[in-house]
């Protein structure tokens, strides 16, 4: 994959191709997916009927094989329409990469499987009440007996919760060890004494639950172990170093939706006998936020070559797009409100739904401060690209 230049006619391809489906079966039900906090079904079966639902699945495990670049192409076109709907590839590529990463052939085969078919989507149970940031102070405990493990433990703040029929779980098998004592396991929602707290109440991304969910004596088969003993916190971290790039994706795409509609608006707007986009000070509006917006996409796609490498400057790179891009699309998305004035803050308009769902991005898969940590970090340690 060839940063800074123009897509190839593939990937081109997939972008057109997922924009018009999410035309055409996905943005017409984004208000009400919003207005009545429900999962976008109509997304996910449009999603998973075109093979969208789990691009990043590769070929010998029944998936489309898609790179992190067409990866990233699905969510930011899915993400220009509904920012709920772009979660169901995003998630499903953050709850079975571990799987992919550091899982058994067996396991690969069996759960990368079945989310390719489309039976279940897959869900990542990292963050806890007492550990968000804090990643590595797990308290869900996983104990030895026979061949088998016994979970016990709450997580907090996971993603489709409920609708996902499989989750990798992160789990303390060592206490002394931290965060080499953490192992990571993949339940199933129909596993006996798995259960689900309420949906969160949010200010936005209201159609993709997020929920508590419960382990409470989930007795769980050692082959369903992912990686080693103890390889669970490496495994979740270089998990997160490739999907902070979809968040990026996402931030792009909630942004040029944002923009794209405001353009609309401007152009037909009449305000002293002439288009409002005839006055300078709003064409330096869209004209910051056109060039913001190609900065953040230009830094996601550089940030998805190097996932597809595996660069030793990706955690710097997917820090670096997931904070700048969703720094931008909390900018550009208040701004199209602004241009939409009174309307842009109404419910009749897409724009206030844009800006409340695009400050998820600046939170979740670690805050933009942890990102800036996490950059600065790479950068002290002499980890920098070579461009």
């Amino acid at each position: 994959m060839t940063d800074f230049y123009a897509l190839s006619d593939e990937h081109q391809a997939i972008r057109e191709t997922v924009r018009a489906l999410a035309d055409a079966k996905i943005a017409p039900f984004a208000a009400a997916v919003d207005e009545e906090a429900r999962y976008p079904r109509e997304a996910h079966d449009a999603l998973v009927a075109g093979g969208f639902h789990a691009p990043h699945v590769p070929e010998e495990y029944g998936g489309p094989g898609a790179d992190a670049l067409a990866t990233v192409l699905v969510i930011e076109e899915v993400a220009r329409a509904c920012v709920s709907s772009s979660l169901i590839p995003a998630v499903n590529k953050l709850g079975s990469l571990p799987v992919q990463i550091g899982g058994s052939e067996e396991l690969k085969h069996t759960y990368l499987g079945k989310l390719a078919a489309g039976e279940g989507g897959f869900s990542y149970c990292l963050s806890e009440p007492e550990a968000g940031s804090d990643a590595a102070n797990q308290k869900t405990r996983a104990v030895r007996d026979g061949d088998h493990w016994v979970i016990n433990g709450t997580k907090r703040w996971i993603t489709n919760a409920g609708e996902s029929e499989y989750y990798t779980v992160l789990t303390m098998t060592d206490p002394q060890k931290r965060s080499k004592g953490i192992t990571a396991f993949v339940v199933e929602k129909s596993d006996e004494g798995v259960s689900f707290g309420a949906p969160e109440r949010k200010l936005g991304i209201k159609g993709s639950p997020t929920r508590e969910v419960y382990f409470d004596d989930v007795r769980i088969p050692e082959d369903r172990m992912i990686g080693h003993e103890g390889e669970g916190f490496a495994i979740a971290m270089q998990t997160l170093d490739h999907t902070r790039v979809t968040i990026a994706a996402q931030a792009v795409g909630v942004a040029q939706g944002a923009l794209d509609y405001a353009l609309g608006y401007v152009q037909e707007r009449q305000q002293f006998g002439k288009p409002i986009s005839d006055f300078q000070g709003l064409q330096f509006m869209v004209a910051d936020m056109g060039m913001k917006i190609e900065a953040a996409r230009q830094l996601t796609y550089a940030a998805a070559g190097r996932s597809e490498r595996g660069d030793q400057d990706l955690t710097f790179f997917g820090a670096a797009a997931k904070a700048f891009a969703s720094d931008v699309a909390m900018q550009v998305t208040t701004d199209a409100v602004q241009l939409l004035g009174g309307y842009g803050f109404t419910r009749d308009y897409p724009v206030e739904r844009m800006m409340r769902d695009a400050k998820i991005t600046q939170i979740y898969e670690g805050t933009n401060q942890v990102q800036r940590i996490v950059m600065a970090r790479q950068l002290l340690a002499g980890i920098q690209s070579e461009l």
